[in-house]
């Protein structure tokens, strides 16, 4: 029993770690969820310890109590310290309203929309609007509030090292807002089921310096750079010849879709869709098969394609930085 005890408690702490743990906080909210998540864990032991004595002690008490001292344990016991217990929680819990739902002082400069089955982030940028795909970018330190919307089914957004998550629900605004404490890379879903690729609807936030977020969002305002070589220079004629333009956006190209995620600077994200780490393979594995990557995509296979053509695109698009 020892020996098991030994073996399963390192994976059950292992659990409160990572960039996808609410126990391992690096936005301000997201600290004081996890600080009421502590106290409400103390409370719910010291409860559960007083009931176990009470139990140990009525199972091996050998004398009658009177009437009274039990109508006096079942009023104190009973309906005394319950009710002072859960409404010392539901003030707790009531507290983190305001702070929580407090957008700041701007107006919120981040759009978010959970699509099927993949999440498209806005940002303003003076007078214009730049998009990126399942990687957002936010300043530590600074609150940024965000809208948050869904074009065909309730998705739920959530990146647990940050903060609470909300809905994005067809045909409503919904907001909410999230200031990082530490620089890193963090991990979120979607939380609510959403059909059948829902498990693989996930997205990375990068927190990072101020100064490092501008220069990142003034880079991502910028069109597409031009290849540099003939393979990428075939696989961009390849990529408007055989309409991917017509799903993606390319700024600074004739492609000008808007169904699919924003291509302008796919190379300069570290995922690829959310789930896959963005190298020359996992191009290739998209083009060519993304049902298997991500079931029910709203995005045809490209099978046609020979693998130099295949290579081609993916070099292009890896090059797009």
């Amino acid at each position: 029993m020892r020996n098991r005890a030994l073996t399963i408690a390192p994976l059950l702490f292992a659990g409160c770690e990572g960039v996808q743990s609410a126990l391992a906080p690096a936005g301000r909210d997201a600290e004081r969820i996890a600080n009421l998540f502590w106290a409400m864990v103390v409370g719910g032991g010291v409860v559960w310890l007083i009931v176990m004595a009470v139990a140990v002690y009525g199972a091996r008490a050998k004398h009658e109590h009177s009437e009274k001292l039990a109508g006096r344990f079942i009023l104190w016991g009973g309906v005394v310290f319950p009710t002072v217990t859960i409404t010392a929680l539901l003030i707790g819990g009531l507290a983190l309203l305001p702070p929580t739902l407090d957008l700041g002082p701007d107006e919120p400069r981040l759009a978010v929309v959970g699509e099927q089955f993949w999440w498209r982030a806005r940002y303003r940028q003076g007078d214009q609007w730049v998009e990126v795909a399942n990687e957002l970018h936010l300043p530590t330190g600074r609150r940024t509030a965000m809208t948050l919307e869904s074009p065909d089914v309730i998705h739920a957004f959530w990146v647990p090292s940050l903060g609470g998550k909300v809905d994005t629900i067809p045909g409503r605004t919904n907001h909410i807002a999230y200031e990082p404490t530490r620089a890193g890379t963090y991990r979120g879903a979607c939380t609510e089921y959403c059909g059948q690729a829902h498990a693989l609807m996930a997205f990375h936030v990068v927190a990072e310096e101020p100064a490092a977020f501008e220069t990142w969002l003034a880079h991502q305002a910028e069109p597409a750079t031009e290849p540099t070589d003939a393979e990428a220079t075939r696989g961009a004629a390849l990529f408007l010849e055989h309409g991917c333009g017509a799903c993606h956006a390319v700024r600074g190209t004739e492609a000008a879709g808007v169904i699919g995620p924003d291509l302008t600077h796919v190379g300069s994200r570290a995922h690829l869709g959310g789930v896959l780490p963005n190298d020359t393979a996992s191009l290739v594995r998209f083009i060519r098969e993304p049902e298997a990557i991500k079931p029910d995509v709203r995005m045809p296979a490209f099978t046609t394609l020979s693998d130099a053509e295949t290579a081609a695109i993916a070099h292009y698009l890896e090059g797009l930085r």
